[in-house]
């Protein structure tokens, strides 16, 4: 983050305690801690926005006439369905 603000933040004493206790035992602070878990929710949040979007394009008859095509090689040992 090159660029930061402020912001008062207010939780549950109970998250506020699981907050505090997973951050000391990763070794960083709690402001680190909630800031990644936000930049680890926008990016959850992205990436399903991504896939709604590519679903929405998506040409299932052209997909299931290359799953039923001839050829190829079999799948290896593991990997069958």
């Amino acid at each position: 983050m090159s660029e930061t603000s402020t912001y008062p933040l207010r939780l549950p004493r109970s998250v506020k305690s699981a907050v505090e206790k997973l951050a000391k035992e990763e070794g960083i602070s709690m402001n680190q801690f909630v800031a990644t878990a936000v930049a680890e929710k926008l990016a959850v949040m992205s990436t399903v926005a991504f896939f709604a979007e590519r679903k929405g394009r998506a040409n299932l008859k052209a997909f299931e006439r290359l799953l039923k095509r001839k050829g190829g090689e079999t799948p290896r040992e593991g990997d069958e369905r």
